[in-house]
């Protein structure tokens, strides 16, 4: 599958995937100037590329796990939905979970994009639902080990 990338910058990185069997391809920081996140700071870092999803696919933005054990950078938002119909600008929110201050500058792998398919569904009211083994078990009701 190949996905159609317009850099909005012309200092702007196309996603790009390590290895060939990388499931995710690093998203680059497009700064003009280096950003500084202080500890529990959230920043939005541009990326300086939009990109044009197929119908049915989503993106889907997620940490990079060098970043997250050497720097303490994560996602704000956990992970980011990017749908097939935006086209503008991906920003990538990151936060500081540690306890000093790290930067970032351009050119920086900042996250990872995934492109997954995604079943479009209608959401509809019933009185019951089905009844599993589970059923209304909620948090931690399957054991810890």
């Amino acid at each position: 599958m190949t996905i159609s990338v317009k850099k909005l910058k012309p200092t702007a990185k196309l996603p790009y995937r390590a290895t060939k069997d990388s499931a995710g391809a690093d998203l680059f920081a497009c700064l003009d100037a280096p950003v500084t996140v202080q500890p529990m700071e959230r920043k939005l870092i541009p990326t300086g590329i939009a990109v044009s999803i197929p119908s049915n696919m989503g993106g889907f933005v997620f940490p990079r796990s060098g970043n997250a054990v050497k720097k303490g950078m994560s996602l704000a938002n956990a992970v980011g939905v990017i749908d097939s119909d935006y086209r503008g600008e991906i920003g990538v929110p990151v936060i500081n979970l540690s306890d000093n201050p790290f930067t970032v500058e351009d050119g920086d792998r900042i996250a990872q994009l995934v492109i997954i398919p995604v079943e479009l569904c209608c959401f509809e009211q019933e009185d019951e639902l089905d009844i599993t083994e589970r059923n209304n078990g909620g948090f931690g009701s399957t054991g810890t080990k």
